[in-house]
């Protein structure tokens, strides 16, 4: 009787250790980055340069594009000379760093090295969200609407090979959000948050083709794409994500998280979602397209609700705003 004890013993212990190991966080807190006063206002989008080793980062009071180094979190430079940074692309082969100002209505071009302007592009005011189509070199921005006073807003394109604007793409509606570019096909889907619903772009034609309502919550935001399963997720700052099937524009399911969120994104490696809300972010699991398990809620900070995952360093960065006396923060996460 007592061997049969020791064996069952034995056993549980060895189907315990996995049980224990679900329960490890998914990301976990290695470094605080504290920024310099200069850093004021929500952030917006981070971009990263793996080869360069570097972070852009938007706090927008700033009027200022902060630069650090990706694997130390310390500040290398500060570019200057932008009324309010949204959104930052960078390109390798060019060495060129794109960045849109919402007061000035244009994309501003710098140089990879020197940080000095090199050019604009002219756009409306409120030049804001981004998607780059790395076969084209083109970059598509939302632009105009209500800062303009316009029922509308554009998506315009710009060759930023050229540095020149090439084609505006009128969108009834006056605020547009993420977007998200289908490599397999011309589509871009662009969150129309002015009228609750994912407006669908052919990148060739330039036109709008489809137009699918999000019911399953509101203000819609934040977007990240499952191109091999044909999974849109549109996250809503009501606090919840729409899961989009994209070859029929049908909503699929709901996924609950926190309130404000502003950035979302999915990892096809690891079959993540990644939402970075107001003090949490929200994480789930994909097991099939239809198929999501919340892994968990990593606190955060008050308004830290821009994020960037680099898969490659296995790294997860929160920007954390000013609040009070408390200075502005970049949190950086391993990814586990």
């Amino acid at each position: 009787m007592k061997k049969r004890y020791s064996m069952l013993a034995a056993f549980l212990v060895l189907f315990a250790i996995p049980a224990r190991g679900e329960d490890t966080p998914p990301l976990k807190l290695v470094q605080t980055v504290t920024l310099p006063k200069v850093a004021k206002g929500n952030f917006d989008h981070f971009a990263v340069d793996l080869k360069g080793d570097r972070l852009f980062a938007t706090p927008e009071g700033s009027k200022a594009v902060l630069v650090f180094e990706l694997k130390t979190g310390k500040q290398i430079h500060t570019i200057t000379g932008i009324e309010k940074p949204h959104a930052v692309l960078y390109r390798e082969d060019l060495d060129r760093i794109y960045i849109t100002d919402g007061e000035a209505g244009d994309v501003k071009i710098f140089d990879g090295k020197t940080y000095a302007l090199v050019s604009s592009v002219k756009l409306l005011e409120d030049a804001d969200s981004i998607g780059y189509d790395p076969k084209t070199k083109y970059l598509y921005i939302d632009n105009g609407g209500g800062d303009v006073h316009q029922t509308y807003s554009m998506l315009s394109v710009v060759d930023t090979t050229a540095g020149k604007k090439l084609a505006d793409i009128k969108i009834d509606g006056e605020t547009l959000e993420a977007m998200a570019l289908e490599t397999s096909s011309p589509r871009i889907f662009v969150n129309n948050k002015a009228k609750n619903q994912v407006d669908v772009v052919d990148r060739e034609k330039r036109t709008i083709v489809a137009s699918w309502p999000v019911t399953k919550c509101k203000t819609n935001v934040a977007m990240a794409f499952d191109e091999a399963d044909h999974r849109l997720f549109v996250a809503c700052r009501t606090g919840n994500i729409s899961v989009l099937d994209t070859e029929s524009g049908k909503e699929i399911t709901a996924l609950p998280i926190t309130k404000g969120v502003d950035d979302v994104v999915y990892d096809p490696a690891s079959k993540r979602i990644y939402a970075a809300c107001d003090g949490n972010v929200d994480i789930y699991q994909q097991s099939g397209p239809d198929e999501y398990k919340e892994l968990a809620q990593v606190p955060t900070g008050p308004s830290a609700r821009t994020a960037r995952l680099v898969p490659e360093l296995k790294r997860y960065f929160v920007g954390v705003p000013q609040h009070g006396t408390d200075p502005a923060k970049i949190l950086i996460f391993e990814v586990l």
